[in-house]
């Protein structure tokens, strides 16, 4: 079972305001990092936000020992040929603790990169992406005249299929032309934050197109969790969350994803339609998960509610059909990523990388030391 964390601003108690928003810095990111190494979650995502995602994973690299890194990249924005040597060099300096989240956006993300595509067209542009890419990190040497990447001579320096093993790729992406790509080219195909019910019916469909590709792929989930002692507690968390959501930055959010083509995040609005009702309990889309956050914040939208109790048997509910990965986070980051991590992961059968041995002092072994030197 893989358990990573957020790494991405904003951040703070109440982010989709002014005065419940943190300054998310280097410090800040460096305390986040820490974290989720001392506590033991398999890694973090560093998703697509204010910060670039591979400056930001290789300064932080030095502050961990253990977790992963999830680097969310897009296709088409870099050549296929860089972003192979950038992995490899990673991968190289991180000791094979990179992991890349392929993201195809949607129009308005991708065009603001200069990739005015349409939806169809960008899964097209992807799946010859990443066949070179894959071709290059298995060490071979590319030339293709390609559609959108015309390639010749291109060979990594860095022998990383020879040494460490290339950084396994996860996708997501909910359209039929998505699944197909997910199906051809990645090793964990991961989903926003819909019901197991619905994750059900995702996993059939997308381990049916892997096979005809002769493929397997493993599966997760991306979800915010809002865990307390009991499930009273959480559900009061949550309503301190939900009495924060002023209409006009549910206006304002509804107004940025609505228009979008990603069909994930059409599907994460469904679950709310972009009403606040009265009860919160009414945005209680399956037991114990919650949409309500999607009206205030972009992309997966839905949290587990409830004490570790609840929140153990949801997420073996999802285990049950098949999700082996679980991307989660909470509000504000650090303190939940403590909170999760004192009262739930200790209780998962969580993988992870282990640390370097250290040597551990007591106050008798350096006592004992200080005495030895004033005697020489």
């Amino acid at each position: 079972m893989n358990v990573l964390w957020y790494m991405c601003a904003p951040d703070g108690h109440y982010p989709w305001t002014a005065e419940g928003s943190r300054t998310v810095d280097y410090g800040y990111y460096r305390q986040l990092a820490q974290a989720y190494d001392h506590l033991g979650y398999t890694g973090a995502l560093f998703a697509t936000g204010a910060h670039d995602v591979w400056v930001l994973a290789a300064a932080l690299l030095p502050y961990t020992e253990r977790m992963k890194f999830l680097c969310a990249i897009h296709p088409g924005v870099i050549a296929p040929t860089l972003l192979a040597k950038m992995a490899a060099t990673m991968q190289e300096f991180s000791g094979g603790r990179t992991l890349l989240n392929v993201v195809s956006g949607d129009a308005k993300m991708m065009g603001a990169y200069g990739l005015t595509m349409s939806h169809d067209e960008r899964y097209e542009m992807a799946d010859e992406y990443l066949t070179i890419f894959n071709r290059l990190m298995a060490g071979e040497s590319v030339t293709q005249d390609g559609t959108y990447f015309p390639t010749v001579g291109a060979k990594l320096a860095l022998p990383v299929s020879e040494s460490i093993a290339p950084p396994p790729l996860w996708f997501g992406g909910s359209s039929d032309k998505a699944i197909d790509v997910a199906a051809k080219h990645v090793d964990t195909y991961l989903s926003w934050g819909e019901t197991p019910e619905q994750m059900k019916i995702k996993v059939d469909k997308v381990g049916e197109r892997a096979a005809h590709y002769g493929r397997e792929l493993n599966y997760g989930i991306r979800l915010y969790v809002i865990v307390r002692r009991t499930d009273e507690e959480a559900w009061d968390a949550a309503r301190d969350l939900y009495d924060h959501m002023d209409a006009d930055s549910i206006a304002g959010n509804q107004k940025f994803v609505g228009g979008t083509d990603s069909i994930g995040q059409r599907r994460m609005s469904e679950m709310h339609g972009g009403v606040k009702p009265d009860n919160l309990r009414d945005l209680e889309v399956a037991p114990n998960i919650w949409a309500g956050i999607g009206l205030v914040r972009p992309g997966p939208g839905s949290a587990i509610v409830g004490s570790p109790e609840t929140v153990i048997r949801t997420l073996d509910e999802y285990r049950r059909i098949g999700i082996d990965t679980f991307i989660l986070s909470g509000m504000p980051l650090l303190e939940e990523a403590y909170r999760f991590g004192e009262l739930v992961l200790p209780k998962l059968d969580v993988t992870r990388e282990e640390a370097p041995a250290k040597k551990h002092f007591t106050w008798n072994t350096l006592f004992d030391r200080d005495l030895d030197a004033k005697a020489s």
